[in-house]
């Protein structure tokens, strides 16, 4: 016998924007569905609190409609709880109808190179987390007092750590940076950035607003070779083909850099397309990297590939933050795909591995978990929605598991484990806090980065 939609007890792992938006999907078809919203740390948001760049505000407003979403009949916030540790996905599977996870992919791809591991060398996942105050990164340390840094990569998040690292501090302490990210920056002394491309401009990933607002950075200079901007005969044809304006408009703004005087400004942001790591070097740490000057040539398939050439060269920096892509991570209890770091599935209903057509009933996944970190925030809720009309249709055929009405329920079961759990109401207890901090050093708010000082707070206001 089927379970009514609105008697379907509902799960969801992982508090970041397609989590968020899957809610809002169920609730949409079953108002005051019970949903229990289950993430690791005490704050929700995933990466729009912990990975879009403090000094892009806007962006993170996106939160206003995950509050009203929160507000709803029937749904929970379970906050300070890690999925495989606190409680295992067999066990919540035996409780919810519906398990569907939306945890993200938050570890980062490596480059394979020698010399990946000395100090110095870093992930810009750690940094980016690091500058926004995720409490797992709280405590990282960067060594700021090198002159030259190398980011790897030439997507948006590599342009937020160039742009961080070159941006007057008078203007970051407006916004929630971290306050410990903070005043490393102002003590920096970076002075170049070496930005690396594996490829050219035409398949730089960066959006055309992200590239050009390091032009627009006070006291920068931005070092372009025209050069690297004389199109390859498979990027030239690449680039007639495209729908998507982004890379033509990309490379009107590099021309124009190209074109522009240097005015020998304090900091620079140096451009290297068609170059890729293929050695770090140093003693005790990083001291320099090794690069290999590509070339472009057609894959058959209307795109490009770069061919290693003979040439190389050397850039001397003292950090390295490789930002080559995100990838998932594995839970005990749930198939994975190792070689593409998500879990496998058709349409968001996860299957027994990668390449089978045999579903796990009841199991779903949403975003970068599902599809691989590509999109940007809305990209998640046509993502998590067609995940939930999947979530629907096995509920109407039902195709959804039965579940004991007989076992503890989650709440009892963490209890027993002594795991602190926090609500939504302690969450809007941290955010006032936090505002209330930034008010008074005249900021948007100071965010509060270690999880024992969060629970401290939010045991005292229920005393």
């Amino acid at each position: 016998m089927s379970t009514p939609l609105a008697n379907v007890r509902v799960a969801i792992v992982g508090s970041g924007p397609a989590g968020f938006y899957a809610a809002e999907a169920l609730q949409k078809a079953a108002p005051g569905i019970a949903i229990d919203l289950i993430d690791r740390l005490p704050t929700p948001f995933g990466l729009v609190r912990g990975g879009v760049a403090p000094d892009h505000p806007k962006i993170k407003s996106v939160t206003r409609i995950f509050d009203r979403i929160a507000s709803q009949p029937g749904f929970r916030y379970i906050g300070h709880v890690r999925v495989g540790e606190d409680v295992s996905i067999d066990e919540l599977r035996a409780r919810y109808h519906v398990l569907l996870l939306s945890y993200g992919a938050d570890t980062d791809r490596t480059l394979g190179i020698p010399g990946e591991t000395l100090p110095g060398s870093h992930a810009a996942t750690e940094f980016v987390a690091w500058y926004n105050g995720n409490p797992d990164y709280a405590a990282a340390q960067f060594d700021l007092t090198q002159r030259a840094v190398a980011v790897v990569g030439i997507g948006n998040v590599a342009m937020d750590v160039a742009r961080i690292l070159a941006k007057p501090t008078s203007v970051l302490s407006g916004t929630d940076l971290a306050d410990h990210a903070l005043q490393a920056l102002v003590s920096s002394n970076v002075q170049t950035i070496h930005l690396v491309a594996r490829r050219g401009p035409v398949q730089a990933a960066c959006t055309t607003p992200e590239l050009r607002e390091l032009g627009e950075l006070e006291g920068v200079d931005v070092v372009v070779n025209p050069r690297d901007l004389e199109l390859d005969a498979a990027s030239e044809a690449q680039l007639a083909a495209m729908e998507d304006r982004n890379p033509a408009k990309n490379l009107e703004v590099l021309r124009d850099w190209a074109a522009r005087p240097l005015t020998g400004a304090r900091r620079q942001v140096v451009l290297h397309f068609n170059a890729s790591p293929v050695a770090l070097s140093g003693t005790d740490g990083v001291e320099s990297m090794t690069v290999v000057k590509n070339r472009l040539e057609s894959d058959g398939k209307g795109g490009v590939r770069a061919v290693a050439t003979d040439e190389r060269y050397d850039i001397p920096v003292g950090v390295v933050f490789r930002s080559v892509g995100y990838k998932g991570r594995a839970i005990v209890g749930v198939p994975f795909d190792v070689r593409n770091g998500v879990v496998p599935n058709i349409g968001g209903r996860v299957v027994e591995q990668a390449g089978s057509a045999t579903t796990v009933p009841g199991l779903y996944v949403a975003g970068w978990i599902k599809r691989g970190p590509q999109g940007i925030i809305g990209t998640n809720k046509l993502c998590a929605t067609d995940t939930v009309t999947q979530v629907l249709a096995d509920v109407a055929a039902g195709a959804i598991p039965t579940i004991s009405d007989s076992l503890p329920s989650l709440d009892a079961l963490l209890a027993e484990r002594q795991v602190t759990v926090t609500s939504w109401s302690d969450w809007q207890t941290l955010d006032k806090e936090e505002q209330a901090r930034g008010a008074a050093a005249g900021r948007p708010r100071v965010k509060i980065t270690n999880v024992g000082e969060m629970l401290e707070i939010i045991g005292t206001h229920r005393r």
